[in-house]
């Protein structure tokens, strides 16, 4: 039997919807900002500092995502601040995670996987709540993102 990792998570999902439809969802700032509940400012190109507010908690501080890779229609990664939700915390002196979405055809639709990894970095302090936050997380995201591009 193989431990459990705490350094990263990853979910797939089935998506009844063509990988152009969801490279979309994915990458026009606007649409990722639907169906995971952020309004952003910026850009998704590489390099790229993209922050933005999220709409289902209002008294968190602004979201940052620092765009790593944009290659079309295969995969999509950012970095960011894991389960950065406290105006207490200065995220700024903290490691980033980086989030890798990767799309395949998978008959009529697409498979995507989604990994979030470098949890093992995070401050100790912090770690265990930000890597089970976003295990939860990334679950009820990718079904929001689902209903997304299906509807």
């Amino acid at each position: 039997m193989t431990a459990a990792s705490t350094d990263r998570i990853e979910k797939d999902v089935q998506l009844n919807a063509p990988r152009s439809r969801v490279w979309r969802a994915l990458t026009t700032p606007s649409e990722f900002g639907e169906w995971f509940g952020v309004k952003l400012n910026g850009e998704f190109k590489p390099g790229s500092h993209v922050t933005g507010r999220l709409t289902f908690k209002e008294d968190a501080p602004d979201l940052e995502m620092w765009i790593d890779r944009v290659e079309p229609e295969r995969i999509f990664s950012y970095r960011w601040h894991p389960y950065g939700v406290s105006r207490d915390i200065d995220y700024s002196k903290e490691p980033t995670t980086l989030i890798v979405f990767t799309l395949e055809d998978a008959g009529t639709g697409t498979h995507l996987t989604v990994v979030e990894s470098g949890f093992d970095s995070i401050p100790a302090s912090r770690r265990a709540e930000a890597f089970r936050m976003n295990t939860g997380g990334w679950k009820s995201q990718m079904e929001k993102l689902r209903k997304y591009v299906d509807a």
